[in-house]
């Protein structure tokens, strides 16, 4: 029954690729962290070291009239900064970029007497039976947390993130976004040792697309199982689409990313072949 959902799945999303899709948008609030007093986001590596939120320094926080929790860590925040220095061979100024860094505090977590300037709405639903079941039922699964603004899988760690249900306006999105993440877990040393996450080169690498795309068509692929793929189906193949340009819009690359997104998925409900 899997490998017909699979083949399914698959040739769904081909047919809404070659029909054109909807532009695919992030599936939950606060996607970006920014700076507290600029409203400005932070970018570079910058949006990989913090998560979702509003930052500042402490003396920005006390500045505004708050204060930083007893014990709260700061967070790093990295720029380039440009200097002069002295030529050795012609003697001449010139000017060279050096790393610098400066600390901030999540604004409202980490902070009293001062809240965040952005509102977002908390939605309210019921869990899903199924998707519950399958995210429950994963063998030596990675650790699993919920800070807002982001949703990812760090190797290092062995960890998923995936923002609260909460954050998500529809609960079908919330899911696939937690199937998304899993799947790309899957690759672990320790689980199927796939080289888009044990030899991870970069992200817009094509190592690093094709990844995506597997994690993406596995995500689908627990969706059906689920029942709930009618209502992700445009976004998943919308956000396929978006790597398959990266990779020259090559739809052949589904059909191998498939076969590696059905290892996963099997590997996560424990039905190996």
């Amino acid at each position: 029954m899997s490998r017909k959902i699979y083949e399914m799945v698959t040739n769904q999303i081909i047919e809404k690729l070659e029909s054109g899709t909807i532009p695919w948008v992030m599936p939950f609030q606060s996607g970006l962290p920014v700076n507290y007093v600029t409203q400005k986001p932070y970018r570079g590596i910058n949006t990989w070291l913090l998560d979702g939120g509003e930052y500042a320094t402490f003396k920005q926080i006390i500045d505004n009239g708050g204060k930083v929790k007893k014990g709260a860590k700061s967070k790093i925040v990295v720029f380039w900064k440009m200097i002069d220095i002295e030529d050795e061979d012609t003697g001449e100024e010139a000017k060279v970029p050096l790393l610098r860094y400066y600390r901030v505090f999540k604004i409202g977590e980490q902070t009293e007497g001062i809240e965040p300037k952005r509102t977002y709405e908390d939605y309210s639903h019921d869990p899903i039976e199924e998707a519950e079941r399958i995210i429950k039922e994963y063998k030596n699964a990675p650790d699993y947390t919920s800070n807002s603004g982001a949703a990812y899988y760090r190797p290092s760690e062995d960890v998923v993130n995936v923002p609260p249900k909460t954050d998500f306006k529809e609960i079908e999105a919330y899911y696939s976004t937690f199937f998304h993440e899993i799947i790309h877990s899957t690759g672990h040393a320790t689980r199927l040792n796939r080289t888009g996450i044990t030899d991870f080169n970069g992200f817009g690498t094509e190592n690093y697309s094709k990844e995506e795309l597997v994690a993406e068509l596995g995500a689908s692929m627990l969706c059906a199982i689920a029942r709930i793929e009618n209502a992700t189906l445009d976004r998943s193949a919308s956000y396929i689409e978006s790597w398959l340009k990266v990779l020259k819009d090559d739809k052949t690359m589904i059909i191998s990313a498939s076969q590696q997104a059905q290892k996963a998925v099997d590997h996560i409900q424990g039905t190996e072949f």
